[in-house]
């Protein structure tokens, strides 16, 4: 794992090289996955059908086949061990309470001349959820991407999951169960995308398509934006943790792994201005990667895109963390609230030492689903807001008319607009 010092007279190169991640699309995959959506937009049902036989080992003759009944999902939930039903049931009920603050309402105001002007505020109508399946079990995606719908007063959510081989996940379909999906389907890749956002016989159009998936789901998300919404086009996992060498540096160490496990892509950095707590950190690494289950991951994320930055001082720090802008900030620090005024840009910030990001993954209450590749810096976590829609309201009083349409026809004859000016001035008296 690199080591970095914020005084080095090339610092700010080394940085940039640092985060410096190759985003381009891949000709290749693109070129799959046109071929890919143009077929589900000709042939439905068919096309998704075919298609999910080939990859992933199914031998279903009709897309219904692929559906799951709600009593499936339920059997799902009853199958786990009582533990981790209470655990799904806990972490959901901390998810739904958290994005029940965000939901916003329709609101209104009337000028002095009685014109009324406002918001309404309205949910989508339909959303599609795409959650990686087969062996990979990421139930808190069902949960995070979900329940915000919910909370919105989304009517329709339709889950999308793959079942290579016809692995269902128990732990994935029980967290639909929980969450409330409406209806799902064992389909994945870029025809479910295309499902989704063109609609088929079986599977109506969505209006907006958010979860994580492959570099084929996100390919194809890309290229139905527009027809429907998208979440993001989500890059690897990030964790930036700034500390004043007062946590147990075990403690950050896992923290640390805790994102590098994820991909040999994703980015572990360590922000602090104690050099001898640096070396603890970076002892406690190399004794406890070897006890890591997915050790080989964790080395090449730490080695490809890690780093051990030594700053001036947490100032210094919170001004680097803001470059970063990261997806994960950990804030391990003795007071982390007299910091948050410097801090700007991140995805969310864990605060205090017992904060583990992983917390945040799961059961604390705020999403999961953040901005990653620096695009913390304009973009927000998921949230309520991301499946409300705002309509605004404009009723003119005939008063109001009078003042308006002066100014309207006088902006209208200098953009050369004629017909929109004469609409103003027929209601003047």
């Amino acid at each position: 794992m690199r080591r970095l010092d914020s005084r080095s007279p090339d610092f700010q190169a080394q940085l940039r090289a640092l985060l410096a991640f190759e985003t381009s699309q891949d000709p290749q995959v693109d070129a799959a996955v046109a071929g890919i959506l143009a077929e589900v937009k000709a042939c439905g049902d068919a096309a998704v059908v075919a298609y999910t036989n080939r990859f992933d080992g199914t031998q279903a003759q009709t897309l219904a086949e692929l559906e799951l009944s709600q009593h499936e999902l339920k059997a799902a939930f009853e199958r786990l061990p009582a533990a981790r039903r209470e655990a799904l049931v806990a972490a959901a009920q901390r998810v739904r309470q958290y994005h029940e603050r965000q939901r916003a309402d329709s609101w209104s105001y009337r000028d002095e001349d009685g014109t009324l002007l406002g918001q309404q505020i309205t949910p989508l109508d339909r959303v599609g959820v795409y959650v990686p399946g087969g062996k990979a079990a990421y139930p808190s995606s069902v949960l995070m991407n979900v329940l915000p719908a919910h909370v919105a007063g989304v009517p329709e959510i339709i889950m999308v999951v793959p079942t290579p081989r016809g692995e269902k996940n128990d732990l994935v379909l029980a967290a639909a169960h929980v969450a409330g999906v409406t209806r799902a389907f064992t389909v994945g890749g870029a025809q479910a995308v295309g499902a989704l956002a063109y609609g088929t016989e079986t599977i109506p159009q969505v209006d907006k398509i958010t979860g994580p998936g492959n570099a084929y789901v996100a390919a194809a998300k890309r290229a139905v934006f527009g027809i429907v919404g998208i979440d993001m086009v989500a890059g690897p996992s990030e964790i930036l943790v700034i500390c004043d060498g007062g946590t147990d540096p075990d403690w950050v160490a896992m923290d640390l792994f805790s994102q590098a496990e994820h991909d040999e892509i994703a980015q572990a950095i360590l922000l602090c201005p104690d050099a001898a707590f640096i070396e603890r950190v970076e002892a406690s690494i190399a004794r406890l990667l070897p006890t890591m289950p997915r050790r080989a991951i964790i080395e090449a994320s730490l080695a490809n895109r890690g780093a051990l930055i030594q700053v001036a001082d947490l100032v210094e720090a919170c001004e680097i963390a803001n470059y970063i802008a990261p997806e994960h900030l950990e804030l391990s620090v003795a007071e982390p609230e007299a910091w948050l005024p410097r801090l700007r840009h991140a995805g969310a910030i864990f605060m205090g030492r017992f904060t583990s990001e992983s917390l945040g993954d799961y059961c604390a209450g705020p999403n999961h689903v953040l901005p990653t590749a620096r695009t913390a810096r304009y973009a927000s976590p998921l949230g309520v807001y991301d499946f409300q829609k705002r309509t605004s309201l404009i009723n003119v009083s005939e008063l109001g008319a009078q003042k308006l349409g002066r100014i309207a026809s006088e902006l209208a004859h200098g953009e050369g607009l004629s017909a929109h000016a004469r609409a103003a001035e027929m209601r003047l008296k």
